[in-house]
């Protein structure tokens, strides 16, 4: 028995996982190993009823050869992958990399996997073609982060019998979305100026495709309209501190403004530069507040007020519905931040 089994392994390849030019089988472990072919297959599948002995020796055997499962026929016996796809535009931004931790550590704590596809910035986003693509790979379920509107987002329909999960602050009827509150975001951060003596309040946005930024514009407008104050237009940059910086520097024009609300961190660190560069002092004469709160890890000695948003939370509860059944009735979960005070806000009372 031994010797045949180091003859078939002294005849493998140079590479594990090819055997005679071709993939590694069920049948060719069970050849090498001596055993059935069923045998392999419950050893493959952590299937008792074999013994230690044997099972220690198709596992040397599926290891000597680069054996891997079928996971498609696996499925097929079980009824899962225990695998998530995610489909993102640009995982190098903050929020997208601190969902993503969130995501993995959901899916390490149920022995699950995720396989991710990542949309180019210039590619052309479509909410059906993302869900085409991540339906051919092994996965029970699908996560889209949704940054920008997608033109089909009305008419999409999730593909049968896979839960869908879009990060989106837009509700759909037939999947679930889930995102950070980025409206409600922006009541902590008026009604916080408003506390503070504020009322001539100017707001920077992201992009103007930003769903995001979208979403924090119109909650500033709202919270202005509740006390009958008129809005200023806001000015947009692309979320960099150098396109804060050159909107900081035409804001330090405006004398009629006391605070500033800018939708992220990093280009509220570049209007404060820009405003205390042309002499107007922050917090004294200009108030400052951002949201993400993402500058302690760069900064030392953060001044900022700004509102934290729990990204890791929203990574758990995007994977979490997305392998739920997907006959589960829809949601639209919005997780809300936390406002953290430090020392950007003056108070004008």
């Amino acid at each position: 028995m031994e010797k045949r089994i180091r003859h078939a392994l002294s005849a493998k390849p140079e590479r594990k996982g090819v055997y005679k030019g071709r993939a590694v089988s069920m049948s060719d472990v069970a050849v090498a190993a001596g055993v059935s072919q069923q045998t392999v297959s419950r050893v493959a599948n952590g299937v008792p009823n074999v013994s230690e002995k044997t099972r220690d020796r198709v596992l040397a055997v599926m290891h000597e050869l680069g054996f891997r499962p079928n996971y498609a026929g696996r499925s097929l016996r079980g009824g899962s992958y225990r695998a998530v796809g995610l489909c993102v535009y640009d995982i190098t931004k903050i929020g997208n990399l601190t969902m993503l931790d969130g995501i993995l550590a959901a899916a390490r704590e149920c022995g699950h996997a995720v396989t991710m596809i990542e949309m180019c910035e210039d590619e052309a986003f479509a909410l059906a073609e993302a869900s085409r693509r991540m339906a051919e790979l092994p996965v029970d379920g699908m996560i889209i982060g949704m940054s920008r509107m997608a033109p089909d987002f009305p008419s999409f329909t999730p593909q049968p019998g896979m839960s869908t999960v879009i990060v989106t602050m837009y509700a759909h009827p037939l999947c679930t979305t889930v995102d950070s509150d980025h409206y409600g975001c922006s009541a902590l951060v008026m009604n916080h100026l408003f506390a503070h003596g504020h009322e001539q309040i100017r707001f920077v946005g992201g992009p103007t495709y930003s769903i995001d930024s979208e979403f924090r514009e119109a909650g500033w407008r709202d919270a202005l309209a509740g006390r009958g104050i008129a809005a200023q237009e806001p000015l947009h940059g692309d979320w960099t501190p150098h396109s804060g910086y050159e909107i900081g520097q035409r804001l330090a024009k405006d004398r009629a403004m006391t605070a500033v609300y800018v939708a992220n961190d990093q280009m509220a660190a570049g209007v404060i530069d820009a405003l205390r560069e042309q002499g107007r002092r922050v917090p004294e004469d200009v108030s400052v507040v951002g949201i993400d709160d993402s500058l302690e890890a760069m900064v030392p000695h953060v001044e900022l007020t700004s509102v934290r948003f729990d990204l890791r939370e929203r990574g758990r509860q995007v994977f979490e519905h997305a392998v739920q059944d997907p006959g589960v009735t829809p949601e639209a979960v919005r997780i809300p931040g936390v406002l953290v005070e430090r020392s950007s806000v003056a108070d004008r009372r």
